[in-house]
């Protein structure tokens, strides 16, 4: 029977995706290149002759599309979670407790790793879809990254079509796009011969590469990938163990890391780090570390996540590489709350694959523990092969002229004087102030410096959200005078915004409506906003929630404010410091006027917030002598603090079991009227605010906080509200949004595009709402959805 022009074209096909297979995922080719060429020539031109017959996996159309003119957003349909790093065996030894004690496994328990080198390349995530390539993506921030489809198909270890069967329907394969040593330094070879700048390091060329609007140029460039995880999982099943399902993706047409190796305990994990970091310089690529992931993908399941990375990985990060420089000069910078930060301006030097001009010098303490001064040479680390680092001072080459760093009496931007920070530290044996590490400013707005860092923190995303004013803008703005404090950007007019560079009339009118259109804000997004020093997120939401009025929060003291979750002493006083600074609530005021509405609370949320005790009240006041035991003997036998405040000796000596100690305590306590009258203020505001041990609640969390203690996940895309707005939500009425499924899970949304989140979920029988009937739930519950 002839064979038709369709089956030696699939014959073609099936040849020369077996050949680049056993070329770019096994490392064995079987055949000349020279004879691979005649096989890709003559599906070429056959193709060319029956264009019908093209198909989007051909070996053929791995490039030739035409160039794109901006790369499109991909939003996860799983997160891609980054790892927390270890830097030192006692890291890798509290990695390992970590895992036994939430296992409850037994100390000294040999769990099993899979263990890969930790390539030094780009995270990217690639789907596939009946076994065909349908999307790669980068891993951007985690939750969003850019779709580089067309990029990901030139490169040769990507398979556009999987091997074999058995794949599920939808899968997600994770990997890093690298490019070999060998690549790397032919590609800077032929830059230098051309005249065109170079890269600096095999990194920052995949990255490059994969960056590139016209495909045709990440073709000629040497890129790999090597898988190590996957993401989402539908329509099918994966080994259980971590080593077994990414040696199933091998099968499937995808390169592995050769040296992947399972070993048992962290003592196996510590030996296969040295013995990577022993072959660091003979391996064909970059890398960094190594990565360490439980092999059991039920353990996995049950460790969970924490924060944005995992509980079950690790990246062992090799030591920083180190050069030797000078230090030309110490200059301060001034940031968005005061703080005076020194800098080292260095020779330039080439370390960690980028060269280094500048490096922190954290605070005077540093400078000192260093023994640093201009003109010496130092050694320059890049922590965590990120950040570059003054670690030491090599004094034996200090010349006669070095010069001491004294910390500037004045701002160097607006000449205001510099003062040292002062800490509050309270315990058990009373108040005491400390000097602080830091130095601030005191110009506050008036401080050019301070002011540009402010309102551009302010106009951010996550703070205002004001479309289109970014830095550079701002920037012209404060130099211009046309902007004080957060409070004149609503002051603005287009006619003062025309004149400024990158401005006509139809720019500076979009950006009066988008500060305009930032008049209403919600309350949490507004303490964010401020920047008060150490308030992040999730500290302004707890704010917002627990105390639900900006006046609440504005009238708060630090003893009070400790009460919330996860607010220290010493952020409670950075956040009642701020507050209660003249220049500070001037300029509040003075914003709070320009805004047409607060979105807040309006009372207090006893979910967010404690309930104070008297014997939490006793524990915490700084009486000598009085600890947990002591406070509860005293709250139980007086019954109200005013009892407790005019007791005599004669009445502390009656207290069954008070130690002698404690009854001294209090009497020195309750002969200073300072500590009284902070004791009874304390008190009155804890009743003001409902969080009093006599408080009736004003609400119960059934009431309006129905899903108080449930925890919900969303998954996949909701056509009618972003994420973001879902969760919002969910939080309005009591739940916490988690990022991964559990047997904790209460409920998953699942919207169009949900992957394994729904899959788990119906495999442990969690209830599921589509859509529509979450929707539903919503307006149910009284939320507004207009």
């Amino acid at each position: 029977m002839p064979v038709t022009i369709h089956d030696e074209i699939n014959q073609l096909r099936e040849q020369l995706n077996l050949h680049n297979y056993r070329y770019y995922v096994q490392d064995e080719p079987s055949i000349p290149d020279a004879e691979y060429d005649r096989l890709m020539q003559r599906l070429k031109q056959l193709e060319s002759q029956h264009p019908e017959l093209v198909t989007a996996d051909s070996p053929t159309q791995r490039v030739g599309a035409r160039p794109l003119t901006a790369f499109t957003q991909v939003t996860h349909e799983m997160p891609m979670l980054s790892l927390d790093n270890a830097f030192a065996e006692a890291d890798m030894e509290d990695f390992n407790r970590r895992i036994l004690s939430r296992l409850d496994y037994p100390v000294g328990t040999q769990i099993e790793f899979a263990c890969e080198p930790k390539l030094d390349g780009i995270a990217v995530s690639l789907l596939y879809e009946d076994g065909l390539f349908v999307r790669g993506a980068t891993r951007g921030d985690g939750t969003t990254g850019e779709d580089i489809t067309q990029n990901i198909r030139t490169i040769p270890s990507v398979p556009l079509r999987l091997r074999g069967e058995g794949f599920p329907r939808r899968l997600e394969v994770r990997g890093e796009v690298y490019m070999p040593r060998e690549g790397f330094e032919a590609l800077n070879e032929q830059a230098r011969l051309q005249g065109q700048k170079t890269f600096v390091n095999p990194r920052n060329a995949a990255a490059g590469s994969l960056r590139q609007l016209d495909s045709r140029i990440t073709a000629a460039r040497p890129l790999q990938m090597c898988s190590y995880s996957v993401g989402i999982v539908e329509g099918g099943t994966l080994p259980g163990q971590q080593d077994q399902m990414l040696k199933q993706l091998a099968q499937w047409g995808f390169r592995l890391n050769p040296l992947l190796e399972v070993v048992s305990g962290v003592a196996g994990c510590l030996d296969y780090y040295q013995r990577i970091l022993a072959q660091r310089d003979q391996l064909g690529y970059e890398i960094d570390g190594v990565v360490f992931k439980v092999n059991d993908l039920a353990l996995q399941q049950k460790l969970g996540f924490v924060s944005r990375a995992p509980r079950w990985a690790i990246a062992h990060k090799f030591p920083a590489q180190e050069e030797l420089t000078q230090v030309r000069a110490v200059e301060f910078q001034v940031g968005r709350t005061g703080a005076v930060t020194p800098v080292a301006r260095l020779e330039p030097v080439f370390v960690g694959g980028v060269t280094v001009s500048n490096a922190t010098l954290h605070n005077m303490d540093e400078i000192a523990r260093l023994d640093l001064r201009v003109g010496d040479t130092v050694v320059i680390r890049r922590a965590g092969d990120v950040i570059p680092q003054v670690v030491q001072v090599v004094p034996e080459r200090r010349p006669e002229d070095a010069r001491r760093v004294e910390i500037p009496e004045n701002c160097p931007v607006c000449g205001s004087h510099v003062e040292r920070v002062q800490r509050v530290l309270r315990s058990k044996s009373g108040a005491r102030v400390e000097e602080g590490a830091a130095y601030r400013c005191v110009g506050r707005l008036s401080c050019k410096a301070q002011r540009q860092q402010a309102l551009i923190h302010f106009a951010s995303r996550k703070a205002m959200d004001i479309d289109g004013l970014g830095e550079k803008i701002v920037q012209q703005l404060v130099e211009a005078d046309l902007v004080q404090s957060p409070a004149d950007l609503y002051r603005l007019v287009p006619a003062q915004l025309e004149p400024l560079e990158g401005f006509a009339k139809l720019s500076a009118s979009n950006l009066y409506e988008a500060i305009q259109s930032r008049k209403t804000v919600e309350l949490a997004r507004l303490i964010y906003a401020l920047g008060i020093p150490d308030v992040g997120e999730e500290t302004a939401r707890t704010l917002a929630l627990s105390l639900g009025s900006m006046a609440r929060i504005r009238e708060a003291l630090p003893d009070t404010l400790t009460w919330l979750p996860d607010i220290g002493l010493e952020v409670a006083t950075e956040i009642h410091n701020f507050f209660h600074d003249e220049s500070n609530k001037e300029a509040l005021d003075d914003l709070l006027d320009m805004l047409e509405k607060v979105e807040e609370t309006g009372e207090l949320s006893s979910k967010q917030a404690s309930i104070a005790s008297l014997a939490q009240l006793l524990e915490r006041v700084n009486i000598k002598g009085v600890a947990k035991v002591g406070a509860e003997r005293l709250a139980e036998h007086f019954g109200s603090l005013e009892a407790v405040l005019t007791a005599d000796a004669d009445a502390l000596a009656a207290v069954p079991k008070l130690s002698a100690k404690a009854v001294k305590g209090l009497l020195s306590c309750i002969a200073d009227v300072a500590w009284v009258e902070r004791v009874q203020s304390l008190e009155q505001q804890l009743r003001t605010f409902g969080m009093h041990w006599e408080s009736a609640p004003a609400h119960t969390s059934a009431d309006n906080e129905p899903l108080a203690d449930q925890t919900w996940v969303l998954t996949g895309t909701l056509e009618s509200m972003g994420r973001n707005e879902a969760k919002a939500y969910l939080q309005q009425l009591g739940a916490k949004v988690a990022g991964s499924v559990s047997a904790k899970t209460s409920c998953v949304v699942a919207g169009p595009g949900a992957g394994s989140k729904l899959a788990q979920a119906n495999k442990h029988g969690i209830q599921v709402m589509n859509e529509a009937d979450f929707l539903d739930y919503l307006k149910q519950q009284g939320i507004d959805l207009a």
